[in-house]
């Protein structure tokens, strides 16, 4: 089944690390989104107080107070009389999601538009790309689709993002795509470097031929965020359970060394390469934590100073992102995907 979703939260985190949750960059592209603390949402089972009775009644609306880590452990959420009870991701909606599909669910055809016909890049992100996938390991789809014109104009808008659960698929919305690509997001920004691309149209193909233009220092300030939100992670493991995740800690590592390579190098480092074998063996559990947490602090520090001497620009190139955009808004009038 195709889910289309509207976001307004930030996919994946922010360059703030201290205004958003951010969300862990390895472990995400294999995960749904989590709403923020602070959304306000509209509940849709019976809230049960503890002795069982029904303290808020299906399609209330409450505000979440404290946002769990992953879709399965549940949300804090908060009522005007003041109670709080934990609440599921799926029996949740975002008010302002709940308010526009109220107009997308009425009968216009727009509403049933074959969205994932309009799909203009696919690439294949995740361990696979990496190169550190095994047997249990997922395929993990992620790209671009463009919306017809007409969308755009109507009272329904468009989707940020389609989702696929079944199939691993997720696709952004172009303009959210690009607004996320110059906020240096590592996800989308390893989507414009993998080395496994499936579909790619004419139009995609200008994207990628211009992806230097979504680098800037400002990777640092974001990579930053999700090595922090990674790092707290694996603290966090230590702490409650005694014990270390050590996929945590492989993704934390890779983070730097691709955070490292993109300053440096002026590219997106996403297949692991000469350092495959020591992120498998941080993966497995072979390598001591010692030794792995003493090769993390020193990419810590090889980040910085790759961070003081990058030649990339202080931000990335707004004009030509935007004119492509632009551009490819009015080829999205045209009969055919371009």
């Amino acid at each position: 089944m195709l889910y289309c979703h509207k976001v307004e939260v930030e996919l994946y985190g922010s360059v703030h690390l201290s205004q958003e949750r951010i969300e862990d960059a390895s472990s995400i592209v294999t995960k749904r989104l989590i709403y923020s603390e602070g959304t306000q949402v509209v509940v849709q089972k019976d809230v049960v107080t503890a002795n069982g009775l029904v303290g808020h009644p299906a399609g209330v609306v409450g505000v979440i107070v404290r946002s769990p880590m992953d879709r399965t452990h549940a949300y804090r959420i908060k009522f005007s009389d003041g109670f709080e009870a934990p609440v599921h991701h799926d029996h949740l909606v975002r008010l302002a999601e709940f308010q526009k599909d109220q107009i997308r669910s009425s009968e216009s055809p727009l509403t049933s538009t074959g969205l994932y016909q309009r799909v203009i890049y696919r690439c294949v992100i995740g361990s696979r790309a990496y190169g550190l996938d095994d047997d249990q390991s997922d395929t993990d789809r992620r790209g671009i689709y463009l919306p017809p014109a007409e969308m755009h104009w109507s009272l329904f808008g468009v989707p940020e993002q389609l989702e696929n659960d079944e199939t691993q698929e997720a696709y952004w919305e172009l303009q959210k795509f690009i607004v996320l690509a110059l906020k240096a997001n590592p996800n989308v920004l390893e989507c414009l470097y993998s080395p496994i691309v499936e579909l790619l149209t004419p139009l995609a193909a200008e994207l990628l031929a211009m992806r230097d233009v979504f680098l800037s220092k400002l990777v640092f300030q974001t990579y930053s965020g999700y090595v922090a939100s990674q790092f707290k992670k694996m603290q966090t493991d230590i702490r409650n359970q005694g014990r270390i995740k050590w996929k945590h800690v492989m993704h934390l590592i890779r983070l730097l060394l691709s955070g490292i390579e993109v300053l440096r190098q002026g590219v997106v480092l996403v297949d692991a390469g000469a350092d495959r074998d020591r992120l498998l063996s941080i993966k497995r559990g072979e390598m001591r934590f010692a030794e792995a947490d003493a090769w993390r602090k020193e990419l810590q520090a090889d980040f910085e100073l790759a961070f003081k001497q990058t030649k990339l620009p202080e931000r990335p190139d707004y004009e030509r992102a935007n004119a492509f955009l632009i551009e490819a808004r009015r080829r999205a009038l045209e009969k055919d995907l371009p």
